[in-house]
C-alpha cells in the first residue's frame, strides 16, 4: 500500500538524518537562505536527497519538488502545472524551530497529478505521530480517523498566524482582526499549524507566503477532516501550482469559512 510505503521512507530519514540532529546541530550545519528566520540544516539537506530516488521508485514517471531543491536550482515549481506525478517534499518543516531545540517541527510529503494533492503525509519526528491523507478516502493522525469539528463564532476561536513573512498592508490588518479572536499563536511551522487545524484544536490558520510543500500536504488533511483552504477575499480553492504569495485562510469547519473571512479586511 503506497500510504504505508511513503510513511515507512519518511520514518527511515527522519531516524537516519533528522532525530540525530535534533539538539545536536554543530555551528557549521545551520545556514541562512534568504534571511536570517530563513535557515537549512544539514538535516534539511540529507533528508531531502535520501527521499527524492526512494520515492521517484515508488511511483515510475515521477519527479520530486523539494525545498531544498528548488532552493539550490535542481527542481523547479513548474513541474506541478503539468499532469503527470510529482511528489512535494519539505524535510523539516518548521526548521526555525528545530535548529534552537523545539520539538515544533514536522516532514511533509505530497503526492500530486493532474494538479491536485492526491495524498498526503505530515510526519512529526520526535514524537513519531502521523498523519495522512487521501483524496476522497479520508484522513487520518495516528492511526485515528479525522472527521467534521463543531465551528465556533470568530471571537471564540483560536487560531495560528505566523506573520513574519505577510506583507503590508495584510500584516497590520490581520493583527487586527485576530485580536478580536480567542488566542493567535505565531507556531512557525506548517505541519503542526494544518495538523492542529484537521484534529480542531485550532479553528484557523492565516498564511501568506504560497511555497507549495508548506500547504500542499495540509491542504489534503484539512479538507479530508470537513475543513476548507481558500484565497482571500473571494475563496478561490487552493491547488500545488507555483504562484506569487497571497493570503490564504484555512479552516477546521467549511461551514465557517466565509463568515471567518468578512472579519479580514481587504
Amino acid at each position: 500500500m503506497l500510504m504505508d510505503k511513503v510513511e515507512a521512507l519518511m520514518r527511515d530519514a527522519a531516524e537516519t538524518y533528522v532525530l540525530p540532529r535534533f539538539r545536536s546541530l554543530d555551528e557549521g550545519q545551520v545556514e541562512a537562505k534568504t534571511g536570517p528566520q530563513d535557515l537549512v540544516t544539514v538535516a534539511d539537506r540529507e533528508a531531502e536527497e535520501a527521499l527524492i530516488p526512494a520515492l521517484e521508485a515508488l511511483v515510475p514517471g515521477s519527479r520530486v519538488v523539494g525545498e531544498e531543491g528548488v532552493s539550490a536550482g535542481t527542481a523547479s515549481t513548474d513541474w506541478l502545472a503539468g499532469d503527470g506525478p510529482v511528489w512535494l517534499v519539505d524535510p523539516v518543516d518548521g526548521t526555525y524551530n528545530f535548529v534552537p531545540g523545539s520539538e515544533r517541527c514536522g516532514m511533509m510529503v505530497a503526492l500530486c497529478q493532474g494538479q491536485e494533492v492526491q495524498q498526503s503525509w505530515v510526519l512529526f519526528p520526535i514524537d513519531g505521530r502521523c498523519a495522512r491523507a487521501e483524496r476522497g478516502a479520508g484522513a487520518e493522525f495516528g492511526g485515528e480517523r479525522l472527521g467534521a469539528h463543531a465551528p465556533r463564532p470568530w471571537t471564540e476561536a483560536q487560531g495560528d498566524y505566523s506573520h513574519s513573512y505577510v506583507e503590508e498592508p495584510y500584516r497590520s490588518a490581520f493583527l487586527t482582526a485576530t485580536d478580536k479572536t480567542a488566542g493567535v499563536r505565531q507556531g512557525r511551522c506548517s505541519a503542526y499549524a494544518y495538523a492542529d487545524l484537521a484534529r480542531g484544536e485550532i479553528d484557523f490558520v492565516l498564511q501568506y507566503l504560497m511555497t507549495p510543500w508548506d500547504h500542499a500536504p495540509g491542504q489534503l488533511l484539512v479538507q479530508e477532516a470537513g475543513g476548507r483552504l481558500g484565497f482571500l477575499p473571494g475563496g478561490e480553492g487552493y491547488t500545488p501550482v507555483g504562484r506569487d504569495s497571497r493570503p490564504l485562510l484555512a479552516t477546521a469547519s467549511s461551514s465557517v469559512w466565509s463568515d471567518y473571512a468578512n472579519q479580514l479586511p481587504f
